[in-house]
């Protein structure tokens, strides 16, 4: 198959969405299949077979996250986009409207992937907070109908398609993860670098720092550990609006690593005895699954994606009180038997692995093109007016 994949955000973004998409790339090319990806221009992008820049703009967007701008009939023609079999977009917006006019116009499927829950994120936007959101859930509710398919890498984002009114079929699809890139030792001198002993049990959080991830109640909840078990320690890596502002407050036993390379997270992941979060906005995290991955057990306030992840024998959910997550990491780090506790964390990963997931995206695509009915290439959009 001849895969055209848009998205607004790609290596070397450190963002989910970023690396599983380049995951799926990976495991898809591997199968045989040609996958080409448009991208935003990105201040530290490589030039890579097969993925190609769209015109973006880092004017009033974080460095790691470039704007994409739409892509006119002059630029398109220059663009492999012609001959591709299914088109793929990860976005709703303006990689969305792109993706949807080049899959009606070479009357190929339109597969819509839809990744977090949007109208959390308007917090962002210049504008009021109540009409954006109502804006946001009514255009991708619209964008949703147009596309032949929609996916969702976990019931969370089932139910946040429900709650914006989209009524058509949806269909589960996991991110994938890489296990191959969890099975070496972890760094030896990594603990000591950021002042962590060797025996104190160390918890890790990886993410964004943004208003939406819980990170107030999650320093509180490991002050409240601290309390019952004074040897703990917290590496928090990432970068966000709220960093400068958390960091500055005094926090023992707290080390900000801010952001890193993606490669470089799991020598952290494999070095702690815990990953924790108290975000309950998230879907199917990339974090997640890294942690488990490395064998790491997770501990999570309640949320869908954690009820997707860490139920049964992972048992990791706690209610979002700064109590209830502190006595779930304190009782989770004195299990009688952590050897088992992270054999169950990789036992779960497996079932994300890429190789595993791009075989399953693939399959999806194949179905979708025998049944798929070209659309009139002049409708594009139509739906989003309505």
């Amino acid at each position: 198959m001849r895969i055209g994949i848009v998205t607004a955000t790609f290596t070397p973004a450190k963002n989910g969405v970023a690396t599983s998409t380049a995951l799926f790339a990976r495991g898809l090319r591997s199968l045989g299949h040609t996958v080409r990806v448009f991208a935003p221009r990105h201040p530290g992008a490589v030039a890579e077979p097969d993925v190609f820049r769209l015109p973006g703009l880092q004017l009033g967007a974080p460095p790691d996250y470039p704007l994409l701008l739409p892509v006119g009939p002059i630029a398109t023609q220059r663009l492999p986009v012609h001959d591709l079999d299914v088109v793929h977009t990860m976005h709703p917006f303006v990689a969305g409207h792109i993706a949807l006019g080049w899959a009606r116009r070479a009357q190929v499927p339109l597969v819509f992937t839809a990744h977090t829950q949007y109208h959390a994120y308007v917090r962002y936007a210049p504008t009021p907070a109540g009409p954006t959101a109502w804006a946001v859930k009514r255009h991708v509710r619209a964008f949703a109908q147009e596309a032949d398919l929609v996916l969702a890498p976990g019931n969370a984002i089932v139910d946040v398609l429900r709650g914006y009114g989209f009524e058509g079929p949806i269909e589960l699809l996991a991110n994938p993860v890489d296990l191959a890139g969890f099975r070496h030792e972890p760094d030896p001198g990594l603990r000591e670098r950021h002042g962590v002993p060797p025996d104190a049990p160390l918890l890790v959080y990886v993410g964004r720092m943004g208003p939406e991830k819980g990170l107030p109640l999650l320093l509180e909840a490991f002050e409240r550990a601290r309390e019952r078990s004074p040897g703990l320690h917290l590496l928090m890596v990432g970068d966000g609006p709220l960093r400068a502002e958390l960091s500055a407050r005094s926090h023992p036993q707290v080390r900000w690593v801010g952001p890193l390379p993606h490669e470089r997270v799991a020598d952290y992941l494999l070095s702690a005895d815990l990953f924790v979060t108290a975000s309950t906005t998230e879907v199917l995290p990339m974090t997640f699954l890294e942690a488990l991955a490395a064998g790491t057990p997770v501990v999570a306030v309640a949320s869908a994606a954690a009820r997707d992840l860490l139920s049964g024998d992972l048992d990791g959910i706690c209610q979002a009180t700064p109590e209830a997550l502190a006595a779930k990491i304190v009782g989770t780090l004195s299990t009688p038997d952590p050897r088992a506790l992270r054999a169950r964390a990789r036992k779960a990963a497996a079932a994300y692995d890429v190789g595993r997931r791009a075989l399953a995206l693939a399959d999806v695509y194949t179905r979708l093109i025998a049944r798929h009915r070209p659309r009139d290439p002049l409708a594009v959009g139509a739906g989003a007016a309505r």
